[in-house]
């Protein structure tokens, strides 16, 4: 059975290249754009991993991590934090949530792969 990835992201270019870089690597891809009702929907099917985008429409990625990490049922799932803020202090509040891993756009093919993998294996 494939690994399922979540993809909580706005924009159609970032969900098209991510989608495609892990669906070739077998992993089945769901993506969900809107920050309000992201939460609801990790919690009705929730995923191997999640990568979440810190600005979004209606809840910020960082407001959906912390609210995750305080949800008994979905605290140990493994988040990476997908932004193109990459100043440090976006860095230390994502790992002060309980990001898994940061991640800064733009990225590579590679690095979105590899850190994918090795997220599911922790």
């Amino acid at each position: 059975m494939a690994r399922r990835v979540l993809l909580i992201e706005d924009e159609p270019n970032i969900i098209e290249a991510i989608s495609f870089i892990l669906s070739r690597d077998g992993w089945t891809v769901h993506t969900h754009s809107d920050g309000a009702t992201a939460l609801d929907r990790v919690r009705a099917h929730p995923p191997d991993l999640v990568i979440l985008d810190a600005m979004l429409p209606g809840l910020s990625g960082f407001d959906i991590l912390g609210e995750l990490r305080a949800d008994a049922g979905l605290g140990d799932l493994p988040v990476m934090m997908l932004t193109a803020r990459g100043q440090d202090r976006d860095r230390a509040l994502a790992m002060r949530l309980g990001a898994t891993h940061f991640m800064t756009k733009p990225f590579s093919n590679a690095e979105i792969l590899d850190r994918v993998r090795a997220l599911a294996r922790a």
